[in-house]
């Protein structure tokens, strides 16, 4: 069983990269539940249009990844979703453009700065994936700037625990991809003085083959996902409830 992507995307006027992980599958044929988890970008751009969708999903808690000055320069998710906001940033060195070559290329500069972050903010990422466990949260929403490397960093962990092969964890992280042409439009009406500033290859461009050399960093690092999350303080007993929680009977 396979879903397409606009089968998981959810559309809202100008929040881009939204979208429900139930429908993927696991290795051993179950089917991450519906409706429980969303990735997305900064939510702080929901407006009125956009109630009556957010509604009807249900959402609970938001899981809020961005720095503290990012939440103070773009605010957080609207009141009136009356959802529970749980600020949690991911510590990690702010990333050096100088570093990108187009010899080490977008998928190999992408993995190095998410292998980084998984070391910086080993901590932090264990106790959101813990987050995700628990079912007082209701249905939950994860997101960052971009919905793109700490959020795709935070799901692909996840869904590797659920048991979902590389390839579809990969895949799903490639989709973000599909949100860059909305994004770029956006920026260009909302700060037309920016519309001359150059956007760096790895801003926009999510290659499977980034996520997938970042699990295989992390294997290589810690054995599995799981020892490393383990190793970071999530309790083992952990893992099966988001198991419990997020596959279908």
């Amino acid at each position: 069983m396979t879903t397409t992507p606009t089968e998981r995307s959810i559309a809202f006027a100008a929040v881009f990269n939204f979208r429900d992980l139930g429908g993927l599958t696991t290795a051993d044929g179950r089917t991450v539940r519906r409706r429980t988890v969303y990735r997305s970008d900064t939510l702080s751009r929901l407006g009125a249009e956009d109630r009556d969708t957010f509604a009807a999903l249900g959402i609970r808690t938001v899981i809020d990844l961005r720095r503290p000055a990012e939440v103070a320069s773009m605010g957080r998710v609207p009141e009136w979703t009356q959802v529970v906001w749980r600020h949690n940033h991911l510590e990690h060195p702010t990333w050096d453009h100088s570093t990108y070559t187009t010899e080490i290329g977008v998928s190999r500069w992408l993995a190095e700065r998410y292998l980084e972050l998984a070391h910086h903010g080993r901590a932090d990422i264990a106790r959101v994936v813990g987050m995700l466990t628990d079912d007082d949260h209701g249905p939950t929403v994860v997101h960052c700037v971009a919905g793109k490397d700490r959020t795709g960093l935070i799901v692909a962990l996840a869904l590797d625990l659920l048991g979902v092969p590389d390839d579809q964890i990969a895949a799903d992280y490639a989709l973000t991809e599909r949100s860059a042409p909305r994004f770029s439009q956006w920026v260009r009406t909302a700060f037309p003085d920016q519309n001359h500033v150059a956007t760096p290859p790895f801003f926009t461009y999510t290659p499977a083959e980034a996520m997938l050399m970042t699990l295989h960093g992390l294997r290589y690092r810690h054995g599995s996902v799981t020892e490393y999350l383990v190793g970071a303080g999530l309790q083992r007993d952990r893992v099966e409830r988001l198991r419990e929680r997020l596959l279908e009977a």
